[in-house]
């Protein structure tokens, strides 16, 4: 069976997740902004948690390991790249690497660009892919220590997974993303409908995340930078996706 993933706000709008494999009982948290949610919510379900997977080095995805860890021992994994870095790793996994949560199977992706050695852990028998803050909903990270045309080609990656591949990112950044989005691709009317769904679930309290690749591949502009509808707005028809993107980003990072 797919894993059972639940998602867990943490903060003031980061999201954690756990991932239950029904068939062999183990469990995944995905990031640790703070133990506390994490630790109701193995109580709530009666979960054992078997192992921990860390996507990067800030603070509001590790800070709350060393509290999860007293409740709860697990393997914690993350990026070989990045372990001198990183809370203490068990398990320090490359680009490419295989990775089992019972009896499921996942592989690490190096998603660079927000933070080098940034890794993703796509689980393809779940459709699940957790990214953290390389994609994210209607947008991408902040490019802190790569470069953009990194960045872009790391999102290249992840946009080639199956449409139907769910996106669990780090952030509630949905609203505000949407915003730019519609200054980017003004006419898209998937982008215009799914802005309208974004609006009416802020504003019930409801989390817009995660997503599907397929929603996000027809409406989020970071993926859309080979667009002739994105390229026009943008005066640079005919132009590099790579230097579009970086254009996109810029703009973001100026809005």
């Amino acid at each position: 069976m797919p894993l059972d993933v639940r998602t867990i706000p943490c903060l003031s709008d980061n999201y954690a997740y756990l991932a239950h494999d029904t068939d062999t009982g183990a469990t995944a948290a995905i990031d640790v902004p703070e133990a506390g949610p994490i630790i109701a919510a193995l109580a709530e379900t009666g979960w054992t948690l078997t192992d921990i997977l860390i996507t990067h080095h800030h603070w509001d995805h590790v800070d709350g390991l060393a509290d999860l860890l007293a409740a709860h021992p697990a393997r914690v994994v993350g990026a070989a790249a990045d372990a001198h870095r990183l809370p203490a790793l068990d398990l320090a996994l490359n680009d490419g690497d295989a990775l089992n949560i019972g009896s499921e199977t996942g592989t690490i992706i190096d998603v660079s660009g927000h933070t080098i050695n940034h890794i993703a852990f796509h689980f393809p028998g779940a459709r699940a892919l957790f990214t953290a803050d390389s994609l994210m909903a209607l947008g991408c990270g902040r490019v802190f220590e790569g470069t953009k045309p990194q960045m872009h080609s790391s999102l290249q990656k992840l946009a080639a997974l199956p449409g139907d591949t769910i996106i669990y990112s780090g952030h509630e950044y949905t609203a505000a993303n949407a915003k730019f989005a519609l200054t980017i691709d003004p006419e898209n009317p998937d982008l215009i409908s799914r802005v309208r769904d974004v609006t009416a679930k802020r504003a019930s309290g409801t989390p817009t995340v995660p997503s599907l690749l397929s929603e996000e591949l027809a409406t989020n502009p970071f993926l859309r930078a080979h667009d002739p509808a994105i390229q026009a707005h943008l005066g640079m028809t005919g132009a590099n996706a790579t230097d579009v993107f970086t254009e996109i980003r810029t703009r973001k990072d100026n809005f």
